[in-house]
C-alpha cells in the first residue's frame, strides 16, 4: 500500500491535465483512494444504478486532498466541512482548478462527509439516505450532472469519537467554456452526515 500511495503522490507533481471523456473508458477505480475502504466507495458511487453521469474519472489530487481531510477529522474528532477551510477552498489551494463560478469562502459544492459508519455500503446508504447529499454523488441536479471527477478518503481511528471517518470529493475542473445555463447553482453548506457509536454520545454524514 505505502508503494501504491507512493506512485500516486508522484502522479500530484505533474502539471493538472483534464482527459477528454473518450479517454475515460479505462478508468481504475483504484486510482480513486488509498485504501480498501475508499476504493470500495468510489466503485458504489461509479457504478450505482441510479448514477446520472455518463463517467466519472479518478483524480489523484482529489483522493490525496479526500484522504488528508479523513485524517485531520479523526485527529480533531468532528465530523465537520470548515475543519482546514471550507472544501472549495481547499480544493483550490492545493491546486485543483475549479470552475470561476464554484462559490469561494465558505462555499461546498464539492465534499461529501461521514462519521462513524464501519463498511462502504452503510456509509454510501447514509449518503443517499440524505437528499443534498444524493444529488451530489448521484448528480441529480444539472449542476452537479457536469462533475466527472473522484476521490475518495477514509481514516479509521479507534481512539477518535466516531471511529471511521468518510470523505468523498467530486467535482468538475475548470474549463474555458461559457458558463453553462444552470436551472440553480446549489451549495451544501456546512450539512454533514454522522452516526452515534453504540458506546459514546455523540451526534450524521456531511
Amino acid at each position: 500500500m505505502q508503494i501504491f500511495r507512493s506512485i500516486f503522490l508522484t502522479m500530484l507533481l505533474v502539471p493538472f491535465a483534464v482527459m477528454p471523456a473518450e479517454e475515460t473508458a479505462d478508468n481504475d477505480v483504484t486510482a480513486c483512494g488509498f485504501s480498501p475502504q475508499a476504493i470500495a466507495l468510489a466503485k458504489l458511487i461509479q457504478q450505482d444504478p441510479l448514477q446520472q453521469r455518463a463517467y466519472i474519472q479518478c483524480h489523484p489530487l482529489l483522493a490525496q486532498a479526500a484522504d488528508d481531510k479523513a485524517r485531520v477529522m479523526a485527529e480533531v474528532g468532528m465530523v465537520m466541512h470548515n475543519v482546514g477551510g471550507s472544501p472549495n477552498s481547499r480544493l483550490r489551494e492545493i491546486g485543483f482548478p475549479l470552475p470561476r463560478y464554484y462559490s469561494g469562502v465558505m462555499g461546498n459544492q464539492v465534499e461529501a462527509i461521514a462519521g462513524g459508519y464501519t463498511t462502504p455500503d452503510s456509509v454510501w446508504r447514509a449518503f443517499k439516505g440524505s437528499k443534498s447529499h444524493r444529488q451530489h454523488l448521484l448528480g441529480e441536479l444539472d449542476f452537479y450532472r457536469e462533475q466527472q471527477f473522484i476521490g475518495v478518503g477514509f481514516y479509521s481511528d479507534r481512539h477518535a469519537p466516531h471511529v471511521e471517518y468518510w470523505v468523498v470529493y467530486v467535482t468538475k475542473a475548470a474549463d474555458n467554456l461559457p458558463v453553462p445555463d444552470f436551472e440553480f447553482i446549489p451549495d451544501k453548506g456546512i450539512f454533514v452526515v454522522q452516526q452515534v457509536k453504540p458506546e459514546i454520545n455523540l451526534s450524521s454524514p456531511q
